[in-house]
Protein backbone atom coordinates (compact mmCIF):
# COMPACT_ATOMS: atom_id res chain seq x y z
CA UNK A 1 0.00 0.00 0.00
CA UNK A 2 1.93 3.39 -1.16
CA UNK A 3 -0.06 5.51 1.58
CA UNK A 4 0.95 2.89 4.40
CA UNK A 5 5.03 3.02 3.19
CA UNK A 6 4.94 6.70 3.01
CA UNK A 7 3.67 6.39 6.36
CA UNK A 8 6.76 4.62 7.53
CA UNK A 9 8.67 6.16 5.68
CA UNK A 10 7.81 9.50 7.76
CA UNK A 11 8.13 7.12 10.78
CA UNK A 12 11.52 6.40 9.89
CA UNK A 13 12.60 10.40 9.84
CA UNK A 14 11.52 11.13 13.21
CA UNK A 15 11.35 8.30 15.67
CA UNK A 16 14.84 6.66 14.44
CA UNK A 17 15.39 2.88 14.47
CA UNK A 18 13.14 2.00 17.95
CA UNK A 19 11.08 -0.64 15.90
CA UNK A 20 7.79 1.37 15.31
CA UNK A 21 6.17 -0.63 12.34
CA UNK A 22 2.97 1.39 10.97
CA UNK A 23 2.11 -2.01 9.05
CA UNK A 24 0.89 -3.97 12.53
CA UNK A 25 -2.15 -2.17 11.88
CA UNK A 26 -5.31 -2.65 10.33
CA UNK A 27 -5.93 -0.56 7.05
CA UNK A 28 -9.20 0.38 8.08
CA UNK A 29 -7.49 2.10 11.32
CA UNK A 30 -4.90 3.76 9.39
CA UNK A 31 -7.27 5.51 7.15
CA UNK A 32 -9.61 6.32 9.39
CA UNK A 33 -6.63 8.59 11.31
CA UNK A 34 -5.19 9.48 7.87
CA UNK A 35 -8.58 11.12 7.45
CA UNK A 36 -9.04 12.82 10.50
CA UNK A 37 -5.65 14.21 10.59
CA UNK A 38 -6.43 15.23 6.93
CA UNK A 39 -9.23 17.22 7.96
CA UNK A 40 -7.23 18.65 10.69
CA UNK A 41 -4.37 19.90 8.74
CA UNK A 42 -6.50 21.13 5.71
CA UNK A 43 -4.79 19.16 3.39
CA UNK A 44 -5.98 18.05 -0.07
CA UNK A 45 -6.12 14.21 0.46
CA UNK A 46 -4.05 11.60 1.57
CA UNK A 47 -1.04 12.01 -0.79
CA UNK A 48 -0.50 15.53 0.13
CA UNK A 49 -0.79 14.49 4.15
CA UNK A 50 2.17 11.86 3.43
CA UNK A 51 4.25 14.86 1.95
CA UNK A 52 3.84 16.79 5.12
CA UNK A 53 4.36 14.04 7.31
CA UNK A 54 7.89 13.39 6.23
CA UNK A 55 8.38 17.58 6.14
CA UNK A 56 6.92 18.15 9.34
CA UNK A 57 8.18 16.82 12.54
CA UNK A 58 5.49 17.79 14.77
CA UNK A 59 2.70 16.43 12.77
CA UNK A 60 4.77 13.48 12.33
CA UNK A 61 4.46 13.61 16.23
CA UNK A 62 0.89 14.05 16.21
CA UNK A 63 0.09 11.13 14.13
CA UNK A 64 2.37 8.47 16.05
CA UNK A 65 0.44 9.82 19.57
CA UNK A 66 -3.12 8.98 17.41
CA UNK A 67 -2.38 5.77 17.30
CA UNK A 68 -1.97 5.02 20.06
CA UNK A 69 -4.37 6.87 22.93
CA UNK A 70 -7.14 4.54 23.31
CA UNK A 71 -10.61 5.60 24.66
CA UNK A 72 -11.70 4.17 27.66
CA UNK A 73 -13.90 4.75 30.92
CA UNK A 74 -14.63 3.28 34.51
CA UNK A 75 -16.71 0.02 34.59
CA UNK A 76 -16.88 0.10 30.52
CA UNK A 77 -19.36 -2.59 29.07
CA UNK A 78 -21.53 -2.95 32.04
CA UNK A 79 -22.31 -6.29 31.20
CA UNK A 80 -19.01 -7.20 31.54
CA UNK A 81 -18.22 -5.70 35.02
CA UNK A 82 -21.30 -7.09 36.12
CA UNK A 83 -20.48 -10.86 35.31
CA UNK A 84 -16.66 -9.84 36.83
CA UNK A 85 -18.52 -8.38 40.16
CA UNK A 86 -20.93 -11.25 40.58
CA UNK A 87 -20.13 -14.88 38.81
CA UNK A 88 -16.29 -14.57 38.21
CA UNK A 89 -14.68 -12.64 41.09
CA UNK A 90 -16.18 -14.28 43.84
CA UNK A 91 -15.86 -17.84 42.10
CA UNK A 92 -11.67 -16.80 41.86
CA UNK A 93 -12.15 -15.70 45.75
CA UNK A 94 -13.16 -18.74 46.80
CA UNK A 95 -10.54 -20.80 44.93
CA UNK A 96 -8.11 -18.83 46.56
CA UNK A 97 -8.97 -19.44 49.72
CA UNK A 98 -8.81 -22.84 49.26
CA UNK A 99 -5.48 -22.35 48.14
CA UNK A 100 -4.21 -20.69 51.08
CA UNK A 101 -4.23 -17.61 52.83
CA UNK A 102 -1.50 -15.58 50.99
CA UNK A 103 -2.95 -16.85 47.45
CA UNK A 104 -3.79 -13.49 45.90
CA UNK A 105 -5.64 -12.64 42.50
CA UNK A 106 -3.60 -11.46 40.14
CA UNK A 107 -5.16 -9.19 37.13
CA UNK A 108 -3.39 -7.72 33.79
CA UNK A 109 -4.76 -4.72 32.61
CA UNK A 110 -2.51 -5.00 28.94
CA UNK A 111 -3.97 -2.02 27.68
CA UNK A 112 -4.88 0.41 30.13
CA UNK A 113 -4.99 4.10 28.62
CA UNK A 114 -5.43 7.04 31.69
CA UNK A 115 -6.05 3.42 34.18
CA UNK A 116 -9.87 3.58 34.18
CA UNK A 117 -10.19 -0.18 33.55
CA UNK A 118 -7.34 -1.05 36.64
CA UNK A 119 -8.98 1.27 38.98
CA UNK A 120 -12.34 -0.08 38.13
CA UNK A 121 -11.36 -3.25 38.90
CA UNK A 122 -9.66 -2.14 42.09
CA UNK A 123 -13.07 -0.93 43.25
CA UNK A 124 -14.70 -4.35 42.78
CA UNK A 125 -12.15 -6.20 44.81
CA UNK A 126 -11.94 -3.46 47.81
CA UNK A 127 -15.60 -3.19 48.40
CA UNK A 128 -15.75 -7.15 48.26
CA UNK A 129 -13.16 -7.00 51.27
CA UNK A 130 -15.33 -4.29 53.32
CA UNK A 131 -15.99 -6.01 56.55
CA UNK A 132 -14.56 -9.23 55.26
CA UNK A 133 -12.99 -10.66 58.34
CA UNK A 134 -10.54 -12.50 56.06
CA UNK A 135 -10.16 -9.75 53.15
CA UNK A 136 -8.59 -11.52 49.86
CA UNK A 137 -4.96 -10.13 48.45
CA UNK A 138 -5.12 -8.88 44.99
CA UNK A 139 -2.53 -6.96 42.76
CA UNK A 140 -3.34 -5.29 39.23
CA UNK A 141 -0.58 -4.99 36.79
CA UNK A 142 -1.61 -1.80 34.41
CA UNK A 143 -0.04 -1.41 31.57
CA UNK A 144 0.70 0.31 28.22
CA UNK A 145 2.90 1.55 25.63
CA UNK A 146 2.59 4.73 25.83
CA UNK A 147 5.03 6.52 28.98
CA UNK A 148 1.92 9.82 28.58
CA UNK A 149 -0.97 7.11 29.23
CA UNK A 150 1.48 5.58 32.20
CA UNK A 151 2.13 8.74 33.64
CA UNK A 152 -1.34 10.12 33.48
CA UNK A 153 -3.04 6.53 34.30
CA UNK A 154 -0.73 6.28 37.60
CA UNK A 155 -1.88 9.90 39.30
CA UNK A 156 -5.10 8.81 38.93
CA UNK A 157 -6.64 12.43 37.99
CA UNK A 158 -9.68 13.02 35.90
CA UNK A 159 -12.09 15.57 35.84
CA UNK A 160 -15.45 15.67 35.84
CA UNK A 161 -16.77 14.54 32.39
CA UNK A 162 -14.84 11.57 32.62
CA UNK A 163 -16.69 10.34 35.65
CA UNK A 164 -19.74 9.81 34.11
CA UNK A 165 -20.14 6.45 33.59
CA UNK A 166 -19.23 6.00 38.09
CA UNK A 167 -22.35 5.70 40.17
CA UNK A 168 -22.99 8.17 43.27
CA UNK A 169 -22.39 5.67 45.87
CA UNK A 170 -18.77 4.86 44.17
CA UNK A 171 -18.05 8.49 43.59
CA UNK A 172 -18.58 9.36 46.89
CA UNK A 173 -16.54 6.56 48.03
CA UNK A 174 -13.64 6.70 46.22
CA UNK A 175 -12.56 9.98 44.79
CA UNK A 176 -11.56 13.28 46.57
CA UNK A 177 -11.86 16.63 44.45
CA UNK A 178 -9.07 18.87 44.49
CA UNK A 179 -8.86 22.04 42.44
CA UNK A 180 -10.95 21.08 39.14
CA UNK A 181 -9.95 17.41 39.20
CA UNK A 182 -10.74 14.32 41.11
CA UNK A 183 -8.43 12.24 42.47
CA UNK A 184 -8.75 8.22 42.83
CA UNK A 185 -7.81 7.37 46.74
CA UNK A 186 -4.51 6.12 47.67
CA UNK A 187 -6.34 2.57 49.06
CA UNK A 188 -6.85 1.93 45.07
CA UNK A 189 -3.68 3.34 43.87
CA UNK A 190 -2.03 0.95 46.43
CA UNK A 191 -2.72 -1.90 44.48
CA UNK A 192 -2.18 -1.03 40.85
CA UNK A 193 1.24 -1.35 39.56
CA UNK A 194 1.39 0.87 36.50
CA UNK A 195 4.86 0.26 33.64
CA UNK A 196 5.05 0.73 30.20
CA UNK A 197 5.48 -2.69 28.14
CA UNK A 198 4.78 -3.64 24.89
CA UNK A 199 3.28 -6.48 23.77
CA UNK A 200 4.95 -7.25 20.53
CA UNK A 201 8.58 -7.26 22.62
CA UNK A 202 9.27 -10.97 21.94
CA UNK A 203 11.91 -10.49 24.62
CA UNK A 204 9.40 -10.32 27.34
CA UNK A 205 6.48 -12.44 28.05
CA UNK A 206 4.81 -10.50 30.21
CA UNK A 207 5.00 -6.91 32.76
CA UNK A 208 8.48 -7.35 34.71
CA UNK A 209 7.04 -6.05 37.40
CA UNK A 210 5.08 -9.06 37.87
CA UNK A 211 7.88 -11.14 37.78
CA UNK A 212 6.10 -14.51 36.56
CA UNK A 213 2.56 -13.96 35.34
CA UNK A 214 0.66 -16.41 36.30
CA UNK A 215 -2.53 -13.63 36.06
CA UNK A 216 -6.23 -14.95 36.48
CA UNK A 217 -7.52 -12.35 34.79
CA UNK A 218 -5.98 -10.11 31.66
CA UNK A 219 -8.11 -7.31 30.42
CA UNK A 220 -7.04 -6.22 26.69
CA UNK A 221 -10.11 -4.45 25.79
CA UNK A 222 -10.15 -1.86 22.40
CA UNK A 223 -6.86 -3.09 21.20
CA UNK A 224 -6.61 -5.74 18.95
CA UNK A 225 -9.07 -4.53 16.46
CA UNK A 226 -6.46 -2.06 15.51
CA UNK A 227 -4.09 -4.46 14.24
CA UNK A 228 -4.27 -7.10 11.32
CA UNK A 229 -4.78 -10.32 11.90
CA UNK A 230 -1.11 -12.00 12.59
CA UNK A 231 -0.63 -9.21 15.17
CA UNK A 232 -3.69 -10.28 17.27
CA UNK A 233 -2.32 -13.64 16.90
CA UNK A 234 0.55 -12.52 18.35
CA UNK A 235 -0.96 -10.22 21.18
CA UNK A 236 -3.54 -13.27 22.39
CA UNK A 237 -0.64 -16.09 22.35
CA UNK A 238 1.43 -13.41 24.48
CA UNK A 239 -1.56 -12.78 26.45
CA UNK A 240 -2.93 -16.66 27.04
CA UNK A 241 0.82 -17.82 27.77
CA UNK A 242 0.35 -15.32 30.77
CA UNK A 243 -2.44 -17.33 31.84
CA UNK A 244 -3.35 -18.93 34.98
CA UNK A 245 -4.67 -22.47 35.06
CA UNK A 246 -8.38 -21.63 35.21
CA UNK A 247 -8.01 -17.93 34.04
CA UNK A 248 -9.87 -15.54 31.71
CA UNK A 249 -9.14 -13.13 28.69
CA UNK A 250 -11.60 -10.55 28.62
CA UNK A 251 -11.85 -8.32 25.50
CA UNK A 252 -14.12 -5.16 24.66
CA UNK A 253 -17.33 -5.97 23.17
CA UNK A 254 -16.29 -5.26 19.62
CA UNK A 255 -13.50 -8.03 19.76
CA UNK A 256 -15.64 -10.65 21.10
CA UNK A 257 -15.80 -12.45 17.13
CA UNK A 258 -11.87 -12.43 16.96
CA UNK A 259 -11.73 -14.81 19.97
CA UNK A 260 -14.36 -16.93 19.35
CA UNK A 261 -13.59 -17.73 15.93
CA UNK A 262 -10.03 -18.77 17.55
CA UNK A 263 -12.05 -21.36 19.54
CA UNK A 264 -12.16 -19.32 22.91
CA UNK A 265 -15.52 -20.05 25.14
CA UNK A 266 -17.18 -17.08 26.41
CA UNK A 267 -18.06 -17.55 30.16
CA UNK A 268 -21.36 -15.95 29.70
CA UNK A 269 -23.25 -14.95 26.62
CA UNK A 270 -22.07 -11.28 25.28
CA UNK A 271 -20.04 -11.07 28.36
CA UNK A 272 -16.73 -10.94 26.72
CA UNK A 273 -14.62 -12.95 29.08
CA UNK A 274 -13.63 -15.81 27.86
CA UNK A 275 -11.75 -18.79 29.11
CA UNK A 276 -8.77 -20.35 27.90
Amino acid sequence: MKIEIGIQKAVNIINGSNGFDVSKYDETFIFKIIEKRVQETSCGNSKEYCKLLEEDTEEAIKFLDSLSICYTEFFRYSLTFSVLEYIILPSLILKKKNEGKNKEIRIWSAACAKGQEAYSLAMLLEEYNNNKEEPVNYRIFSTDQNQQQIKQASKGQYDELELNSISLKRFKQWFTKRNDSYYVKPLLRNHIDFSVFDLFDKSLSCPQSSIFGDFDIVFCANLLFYYKKEYQEAILNKLEGCLSEGGYIITGDTERGILLNRGFKEVYPYSAIFSV
